[in-house]
């Protein structure tokens, strides 16, 4: 993965880019629950949850080896999975790429989490809440439903 794009706009914050509703779990999802998860296709990391609080991203090498009746989320972790919404967002870009990770979790300054910084397959931009929302409508209206 290459880095930040040079028209990544300086002083923009990660706030601006984040999607706002990411599928989320609680502290006594199992592993075997997040195995689960991990099924859906736009699934690839599991954000735990208390009270709002991210507790742990998991992402499925994390699950490797644990049993089924496990908690997930100490096998998680915050490090390098997380931004802060204030953070710029071209050095934020560029972690992701130099880490080779297309998705952190965004929180405010007590931990709570207010979203998800997504980078796109194509790697040129974010995901965004009307694309993600687009997506879920076409998947609603089709003839099999979601």
């Amino acid at each position: 993965m290459s880095t930040a794009p040079s028209t990544a706009p300086d002083g923009v914050r990660v706030a601006a880019a984040m999607h706002t509703f990411p599928k989320t779990c609680g502290p006594a999802t199992t592993v075997a629950q997040a195995w689960a998860a991990f099924e859906r296709p736009k699934v690839h990391s599991l954000l735990v949850l208390d009270a709002g609080r991210l507790l742990a991203v998991v992402d499925r090498s994390d699950l490797t080896g644990a049993g089924p009746d496990e908690p997930a989320a100490p096998l998680g972790t915050l490090g390098g999975r997380v931004a802060h919404a204030r953070d710029d967002l071209a050095s934020t870009w560029a972690a992701m790429a130099d880490a080779g990770r297309r998705r952190v979790a965004v929180v405010d300054d007590a931990g709570r989490l207010l979203g998800l910084l997504c980078l796109k397959r194509h790697g040129r931009g974010f995901c965004s809440d009307a694309g993600i929302q687009a997506r879920i409508d076409e998947r609603a209206a089709a003839p099999d439903g979601p």
